[in-house]
């Protein structure tokens, strides 16, 4: 379906030259001379890259419907990642590049939103929060406190973030999966 500059908005998704696009930002331009154009921040959903793309006034651009469905993460196997979906439980391989960045915060089990098109896989949100277990770190000494400064902790998947001095192995802790920056001690 052909849209006009005019329907460019954000959330919108839209095709540019042959990659499905997520409009992050835009900017209505109507020069005193001139047609008016739209300066738009686009992020590819494939692989993530941003970009400000400039659309005239009399472009036509190609929306993209994108199917958003709910996956549980299973296991993984030669390089691909196992979900099942939660609709019609069928299971869906997804190649390790399409998750590079948020595979280091799989746990099992987990459900993730995952971005469809023309059931192809673009790409998985994970929760923003995720609690892990500690796996190992140097133990807490008695009187550190959270202003003290960070050491490495290894969490339950085998990432490493940094945490306070106060936590100690076998603690859980809350990550925000965006940054992956501790957010607080749970249990």
């Amino acid at each position: 379906m052909a849209l006009s500059i005019n329907d460019v908005k954000v959330g919108l998704t839209i095709l540019v030259d042959g990659q499905v696009q997520l409009v992050i930002d835009t900017h209505h331009v109507k020069p005193g001379k001139g047609a008016a154009f739209v300066r738009a921040k686009i992020k590819n959903l494939k692989n993530g890259a941003i970009q400000e793309k400039t659309f005239r006034g009399d472009e036509k651009i190609e929306a993209a419907f994108v199917d958003e469905r709910k996956l549980q993460y299973l296991y993984s196997s030669g390089g691909m990642y196992h979900f099942m979906d939660q609709d019609n439980y069928e299971e869906v391989a997804i190649p390790d590049e399409r998750i590079e960045n948020q595979k280091k915060f799989l746990k099992d089990n987990i459900e993730v939103l995952a971005h469809f098109y023309k059931n192809e896989i673009l790409n998985i949100d994970l929760p923003n929060f995720i609690e892990f277990k500690i796996t190992h770190t140097e133990p807490g000494i008695k009187g550190d406190t959270a202003k003290g400064g960070n050491k490495p902790a290894q969490i339950e998947t085998g990432a490493t973030i940094q945490v306070p001095l106060f936590i100690n192995p076998q603690d859980i802790i809350k990550v925000d999966t965006r940054t992956g920056e501790y957010i607080e001690r749970v249990g």
